[in-house]
């Protein structure tokens, strides 16, 4: 008997120690900003040319319904900490953290200027199972006590407390178009002139993946493209300029240089993943930190860019402010061409690599959902309750409102005056049919929910502005 039981110990071993000796898959995070829902090729685009990102949803899986918080730094904090804006009480960008208007009938919520040490990013998370963990391009998540080094990021290439650079041409500094403060994008030095801020942060994504030698890798590639300024390669605004068309949804040709170049960088990292042999050991996630910006910059009559069919765009609560592309490839998880139409948000990304890459589950409950069982079968439904939204300030596109999305029904509550908003998505993507009065039941039970939402997770209310008239 101990002869036969040595033996089957013996065989096993080897296979018990192969699978031990499996390698960590390297994490590439690819997140642009302010690049809309419809902005891709494969996501409808009339304009734009993405055959770098169209491939990569060939390659995995593409949803359809991907949501993120309605403006930037709101959605970099969910992202990297799997826990909702409004828990966090980060609502508004940085900058607008530091005070809202005071001739509006509400004073905006409190909101934090900075991430707080307290909470454990993704970073950390996969910097304590061993990755090298690096930031390419922007953080936006607070001052130079905050930045990515102390948020567990042993890399920081390019993030700043700032939301956008003061030019996207080398030496990518200076003052004056967002107001007297002097902006710069650092280490980016020994540049030259014409060079472009989207290109070299690829370079500079490229060598961190070289540099990483055996280690696992994350990359945070937090690109600042498609962002204003507008501003891009001179041939690629020709190019677009003569595919200029009457009735075409996107009519801005710089916004559409800008994409390209954006197109091209995912290429390059995708073709440098495959020349270094990384390429079956690497899962590759694109997405956007909130919707397409359809204002215009100063001095222009275009805007920036359409979020067509959807409606609105950055800062409201209308899927055009919210709904985002998000494309993941995982190779032996994800099938091929796949599409995904299960409403998921960005802090499902972290429960998603945090539980399943650094082998433990996060130390802290979080506002996510594992997409892993959905990434290997994208036919499946979600056991989720709703999806939630909360942004309790000002912008071009909206006063303060919350919302929630269950199955198709979405209702928004606009906190000026309280009055209800209710949309079937299935029927009215564009959300043009307000079903309030309608189906008021729904509207009732959603706005229940939507309150409890809100006080499980603290949610920081506008208050009266008593010198409103």
């Amino acid at each position: 008997m101990r002869p036969t039981l040595f033996l089957l110990f013996s065989l096993l071993a080897p296979v018990s120690a192969l699978h031990a000796a499996e390698p960590k898959p390297n994490i590439v995070l690819i997140l642009a900003d302010d690049l809309g829902w419809s902005d891709l090729g494969c996501y409808g685009a009339d304009l734009h040319e993405t055959p770098h990102l169209d491939r990569l949803a060939q390659q995995g899986v593409r949803f359809t319904d991907a949501y993120a918080m309605s403006v930037c730094t709101p959605s970099r904090a969910a992202l990297l900490t799997g826990k909702h804006a409004a828990r966090l009480h980060m609502t508004i960008w940085s900058e607008g953290s530091k005070g809202g208007p005071k001739n509006r009938k509400l004073i905006e919520a409190a909101s934090r200027h900075d991430l707080p040490h307290t909470e454990t990013t993704l970073a950390r998370h996969l910097q304590e199972a061993g990755y090298l963990t690096a930031l390419v391009g922007k953080w936006h998540l607070g001052d130079a006590s905050h930045y990515p080094e102390t948020h567990g990021f042993d890399v920081n290439i390019g993030g700043t407390q700032w939301g956008a650079p003061q030019t996207f041409f080398w030496p990518y500094s200076g003052s004056g178009r967002f107001g007297p403060e002097f902006r710069y994008v650092p280490h980016l030095e020994f540049g030259k002139p014409g060079e472009y801020l989207t290109d070299r942060l690829t370079d500079e994504a490229l060598r961190v993946i070289d540099r990483a030698g055996a280690q696992p890798f994350f990359l945070y590639f937090a690109h600042y493209a498609p962002h204003t300024p507008m501003e891009a390669k001179a041939d690629d605004v020709r190019h677009f300029e003569a595919k200029l068309r009457p009735g075409q949804h996107h009519q801005n040709a710089v916004y559409a240089a800008m994409v390209k170049s954006l197109d091209d960088s995912v290429g390059r990292v995708l073709d440098h993943l495959k020349r270094s042999g990384l390429d079956q050991n690497t899962l590759v996630i694109f997405t956007s930190d909130n919707g397409g910006y359809i204002g215009t910059e100063k001095g222009q009559t275009v805007p920036v860019t359409s979020n067509a069919p959807l409606r609105s765009g950055k800062g409201s609560l209308y899927e055009g402010g919210i709904r985002v592309p998000l494309i993941v490839r995982w190779p032996g998880v994800t099938p091929e061409a796949a599409e995904c139409r299960q409403p998921v948000i960005l802090m499902d990304l972290y429960h998603t690599l945090a539980a399943t890459l650094s082998g433990e589950k996060p130390k802290e409950p979080t506002d996510g959902m594992d997409l892993k069982a959905l990434l290997q079968q994208p036919g499946n439904a979600l056991n989720r309750e709703g999806l939630y939204f909360h942004y309790p300030h000002y912008y071009a596109t909206t006063t303060p409102v919350s919302a929630v999305r269950s199955g198709d029904w979405k209702l928004l509550e606009y906190l000026e005056d309280g009055h209800l908003e209710l949309y079937n998505l299935r029927d009215d993507l564009s959300e043009k049919t307000d079903l309030a009065a309608q189906v008021p039941d729904k509207a009732a039970s959603l706005l229940q929910q939507l309150h409890h939402w809100r006080t499980q997770v603290g949610a920081a209310m506008p208050t009266a502005n008593p010198a409103f008239k």
